[in-house]
């Protein structure tokens, strides 16, 4: 044991290493449907083996805090940026409620109870569930004026608040939302969320959209029946008003030639059709007899995630896409899902488009990447980050962060973390307009923002660990119940304030209200009590909102509370 100590000791990248793969570990166990998750699974391993008290360089945690927040902000960016306009600009106001309503109550419950900075940041980091507050608190306590060792207390008095509070923070957030949420507001959540959906177009014999829900089938067939020949494939396909079906290539005799909407069928012509499977089952029978003709279908077929960046799809129903024929632009392509943020949405004729959405899209290869051109960027698989973009980027983001001006003795500035996280908001949103650099694919990005953050969060852990179990002796309770309090008054508010102020949709204002708290833990709660994706629409650009707005509130809790 003393050997594995000394090595901890002297090796102290070992002890990071270990308190990481321990913290993953601890974080995803399970206990029915309640996990840690990996935060606080890490934070908790780096507090107990930093009873060991293992020396651990604290420029590291700077270096993993920044790559988190630009990832941050560069994946929200576009959803942030969007909710500063007139379309989402009650979701984001909403969002600046909430924010502010956990601030205020979080500054009220560490002035009852007499905590200072340290604890009083902790607990609106660990029962808000926002993890980047412990950095940028760190931040704001080091520009505090006194001795290193009682900032270093402070510190370590966060990391204990936080680990006490997350757990409630998250479990007690999930909870409420799905189980005491819909009885405040006085609904059947389930039922209001269907009720939605069909008026969204989910109940509604839409075949443009309602083909993208089965799966999407090729089969050839025979032409015999003589009222299906001598015509174009595009009046044959126009016989079919109630269904998309398309005709992809065509045989005539020995030869297989690609269709057009002008290329002419004869009687005898198979056809290889694509369509919804029980369309093809149903009617096919009606133009002739389905024959195997591997050779006709073999063709290449693409499924594709495209970016949204054409103007002219922006605030375009999804109906209205998969049905509209301007150009040829739709034709041959079936719309498979719509996501936003990383989310998916309710997939409805009546849900809209925004600028940045991502619509998975199927096809032949050339339908498909005809289509690619006139909705945005397709974003293709790839291994490679334009890691010029980020470095010069978190460096560019800091250096502003760094310029400060001073109120009296009060040095204001957005610190080198508030800097980072405002250039990956502004990245992240040029991005989405100009797709054509920064790209950073979707593997990458999680490991800059679990990793980075992980990495910083088990640092604050080590550091923090000798002066835990004192720490949790003289405050544990209070900060228990504190955390308890700033969790639920500001849902509780949130929902009143949803439902008599804004009139919000009661699944979209719990999805809203989960974004507004940014936890996604939560939305899967109120995701599985709805039985429904309709709390997603409330959920993303809160999110975005919110969780830039509660990371500022950070270093406001450390400025009031000094």
């Amino acid at each position: 044991m003393q050997w594995i100590i000394h090595s901890l000791r002297e090796n102290p990248e070992l002890t990071l290493y270990l308190t990481l793969g321990a913290g993953f570990y601890v974080g995803r166990l399970r206990v029915g449907t309640f996990s840690l998750g990996t935060v606080t699974g890490v934070l908790l391993a780096g507090l107990i083996i930093g009873q060991f008290r293992v020396p651990v360089s604290p420029a590291l945690k700077s270096v993993f805090f920044l790559l988190f927040l630009f990832a941050t902000g560069y994946a929200v960016g576009p959803q942030f940026f969007r909710g500063l306009k007139s379309g989402g600009l009650q979701q984001a106001l909403f969002a600046v409620i909430i924010g502010t309503t956990c601030l205020v109550t979080a500054l009220v419950a560490a002035k009852t109870f007499g905590l200072g900075p340290g604890y009083g940041a902790g607990i609106f980091g660990g029962a808000c569930t926002v993890s980047s507050v412990l950095g940028v608190a760190t931040d704001a306590i080091n520009q505090m004026p006194g001795l290193s060792e009682a900032k270093q207390r402070a510190i370590d008095q966060m990391s204990i608040a936080f680990a006490v509070t997350y757990i409630f923070g998250t479990a007690g957030a999930s909870w409420f939302l799905a189980a005491i949420g819909p009885r405040i507001l006085g609904v059947d959540l389930a039922a209001e969320c269907k009720k939605l959906e069909g008026m969204m177009g989910g109940e509604e014999p839409d075949p443009a959209v309602h083909s993208a829900y089965h799966l999407i089938d090729v089969r050839a067939y025979r032409v015999t029946d003589e009222a299906f020949a001598d015509q174009t494939v595009a009046a044959f396909e126009a016989r079919f008003p109630n269904e998309r079906l398309f005709i992809e290539r065509l045989r005539k005799g020995k030869k297989v030639i690609e269709s057009s909407p002008e290329t002419m069928i004869a009687s005898g012509d198979v056809l290889a059709i694509a369509s919804r499977t029980e369309t093809l089952i149903t009617d096919g029978a009606r133009f002739g007899v389905e024959v195997p003709d591997p050779e006709l279908l073999d063709y290449p077929d693409e499924t594709l995630d495209v970016m949204v960046t054409n103007k002219k799809l922006v605030g375009m129903r999804l109906g209205h896409f998969a049905a509209w024929d301007r150009d040829q632009c739709s034709r041959g392509i079936f719309v498979r899902a719509l996501s936003r943020g990383g989310h998916e949405l309710p997939f409805n004729s009546g849900t809209r488009i925004a600028r940045g959405d991502v619509l998975k899209i199927s096809g032949t290869q050339r339908d498909v990447e005809r289509a690619v051109d006139f909705i945005g960027y397709a974003i293709r698989p790839t291994n490679v980050s334009d890691m010029a973009l980020v470095g010069t980027a978190v460096f560019l983001g800091a250096l502003v962060g760094s310029l400060g001006i001073r109120v009296g003795d009060i040095p204001i500035s957005l610190s080198t973390s508030g800097g980072t996280l405002l250039a990956g908001l502004l990245f992240g949103w040029l991005r989405s307009v100009h797709p054509t650099f920064g790209q950073i694919p979707g593997p990458a990005l999680w490991v800059f923002n679990n990793v980075g953050l992980s990495m910083f969060v088990a640092v604050i852990g080590l550091q923090a660990g000798p002066r835990f179990l004192e720490g949790l002796r003289e405050a544990g309770p209070a900060l228990f119940f504190a955390g308890v309090v700033v969790t639920i008054v500001p849902l509780w508010l949130g929902l009143l304030v949803g439902k008599h102020l804004f009139k919000m949709h009661p699944g979209i204002l719990l999805g809203a209200c989960a974004g507004a708290r940014a936890t996604s833990a939560a939305l899967s709660a109120v995701q599985d009590a709805a039985q429904s994706r309709v709390p997603t629409l409330g959920y993303t650009v809160c999110f975005a909102v919110g969780n830039t707005l509660l990371t500022v509130w950070g270093v406001v809790m450390v400025l009031v509370l000094k």
